[in-house]
């Protein structure tokens, strides 16, 4: 099986082609891919099929194989994929998403994509709620951008304890459902400094959504306008709200192309991948 492994801010995924069909299990799949000792390595997997009402879609699947309703890293690295393999020549694409459809700008240069502009659409933040861990209170502002999150604002996001209080505030009681958890400072009203827990991925170096997320909670409580920075440790995000929706640009990269057995994939005794086809500078 061929496929792509690309990331936007570090936030990296395994793309697969699948316009003509797809491996068997792709949960599994995922697993085994995103392992970083024994697979690929990734945050998790990305299917690009045929669009149901757009021009693509986008199929994603979590580290731990769970599925994912949105990821704005991931789309921006679809809209990538896509051009860059020849699949399209438009710059203006729809792909259609389990959270629904989203618009992307392409900008490329000498003929690939190198950055891209999605349009997220409305981002909600509700009311903070007090959730209790391990003696420590924290307030936590749902948000949702096609996926659940709860932002913290926390004056130094660096020095939070994310492999303890992150699996724990995922997963709180209190919470209708399974978050993504943001610690998320704000230095200036132009820009936001963010710590990401990404449900069924664990720490990773960006999230779209998430910035999104945090942007929407900063934007209710009045702490920036309506174009922000936002800073992760991947690198940062362009986000700004118009017409009722948030639109996010960030930089895409194809890190290499490769092939793997899929019985080795799948958890065989071959747990090898077939060999790195080009690595991309």
């Amino acid at each position: 099986m061929r496929f792509t492994k690309m990331e936007g801010l570090g936030n990296d995924y395994i793309y697969i082609n699948c316009m003509e069909g797809e491996p068997e299990d792709l949960p599994a799949l995922a697993v085994r891919l995103s392992d970083r000792h024994f697979g690929v390595g990734a945050d998790g997997l990305i299917c690009v099929k045929p669009g149901k009402n757009g021009d693509f879609t986008m199929e994603m699947y979590n580290a731990d194989g769970s599925r994912g309703a949105m990821c704005g890293n991931g789309i921006r690295c679809v809209g990538k994929f896509v051009y860059d393999s020849g699949l399209t020549r438009k710059r203006c694409l729809t792909i259609d998403t389990d959270a629904g459809p989203r618009e992307l700008e392409l900008q490329a240069r000498g003929g690939r994509v190198d950055r891209v502009t999605v349009d997220m659409g409305p981002v909600e933040a509700g009311k903070p709620l007090s959730l209790e861990v391990e003696g420590e209170v924290f307030q936590v502002i749902p948000a949702r951008a096609g996926n659940p999150h709860g932002v913290i604002f926390y004056p130094a996001p660096e020095e939070i304890d994310l492999p303890r209080l992150g699996p724990l505030l995922e997963r709180h009681p209190a919470l209708e459902e399974r978050c993504n958890i943001e610690f998320v400072s704000v230095p200036d009203r132009e820009t936001l400094l963010v710590r990401v827990w990404e449900r069924g991925s664990g720490i990773t170096l960006a999230c779209g959504t998430g910035a999104c997320a945090a942007f929407a909670a900063a934007r209710r409580a009045g702490l920036c306008g309506d174009r922000v920075e936002a800073r992760l440790p991947g690198g940062p995000l362009l986000l700004e709200y118009r017409g009722g929706s948030v639109f996010m640009t960030g930089s895409t990269r194809t890190v290499f192309w490769g092939e793997i057995p899929l019985d080795g994939a799948c958890g065989s005794a071959d747990r090898g991948y077939a060999g790195i086809e080009s690595v991309v500078p």
